[in-house]
């Protein structure tokens, strides 16, 4: 495989299947600690490309922690079986976005000023703020699956990996529309942080086809789509406000605040619907 002498891979010397195996597992490799081989390379032009295959990486994670909980459910309480699978998506992500998630916390808790946030949230450090709101995050996310998963543990499995595609192809539309708010040697993405084309966000949301049956035999699950549409708007509206733009953490973020949301959405609408009956 040609590469430059940088070590980056010379991408005009693909053909088009190989390109987009390369991207898919670049984005494998910028996304989760799954081992890739070598001879996918790396430029930042490549981790740029490969957002398109985000929500690849929600099926990919879901369906993981989708297994574990399954097979964990068999011999364990669901509560448990919930958490072990929760343990697994953090191993397999290295708490990616739940780390963007607390620096958001923090940053967005602590901050008085774009500058004083964009501080804050650079910083490795956990505040107050970061520790509160993830017990918080996961807190929630343990009682939806718990009772989701209990009542119904199959619909509630493809769920859950449903949420997380929808939840990352709706983070694509902020780097597709936004700027973004800091572009210097300190950022985490800046190699993402230029807006992808329109072709690439339509693939993004093509991962979301094969759940079309699903919708079907659950109709009122189709409203986290218009949700999750309307949180990223908001979120991005107020990351422009507070900071200018979205960040690598602000990404992560919105990926962890859209998935718990919509979550708890299936949950109550499947209340509604008359299939939960301790909802």
């Amino acid at each position: 495989m040609d590469k430059d002498l940088d070590g980056n891979v010379d991408e005009k010397k693909d053909n088009r299947l190989v390109y987009e195996v390369r991207l898919l597992l670049t984005a494998v490799m910028f996304y989760t600690r799954i081992p890739c081989p070598r001879w996918v390379g790396y430029s930042d032009e490549q981790v740029n490309r490969s957002t398109r295959y985000f929500p690849a990486i929600g099926w990919i994670v879901g369906a993981l922690v989708a297994l574990v909980i399954g097979l964990a459910y068999q011999v364990l309480p669901v509560a448990v079986a919930v958490v072990i699978g929760l343990a697994v998506g953090v191993l397999i992500t290295g708490a990616f976005h739940e780390d963007g998630f607390g620096d958001v916390c923090d940053g967005f808790g602590g901050g008085s000023s774009r500058e004083r946030t964009l501080e804050i949230m650079k910083d490795s450090r956990l505040g107050s703020f970061a520790v509160i709101g993830l017990i918080l995050l996961f807190a929630l996310k343990i009682a939806v699956l718990t009772y989701l998963v209990g009542v119904e543990p199959w619909y509630g499995l493809v769920g859950l990996v449903f949420i997380h595609v929808l939840s990352r192809s709706s983070i694509v539309t902020i780097i597709f529309f936004d700027s973004y708010a800091r572009l210097d040697a300190s950022s985490k993405v800046r190699s993402i942080g230029h807006k992808i084309s329109a072709g690439g966000l339509i693939v993004s949301f093509a991962w979301l086809l094969p759940f079309i049956p699903l919708l079907w035999q659950r109709p009122w699950w189709f409203l986290c789509v218009p949700v999750a549409l309307l949180l990223r708007l908001f979120l991005g509206a107020w990351f422009k406000h507070r900071l200018g733009g979205y960040t690598g953490d602000c990404l992560g973020a919105a990926q962890q605040i859209i998935e718990v949301v919509c979550l708890a959405l299936i949950l109550g609408l499947t209340g509604l619907s008359g299939s939960c009956p301790v909802c």
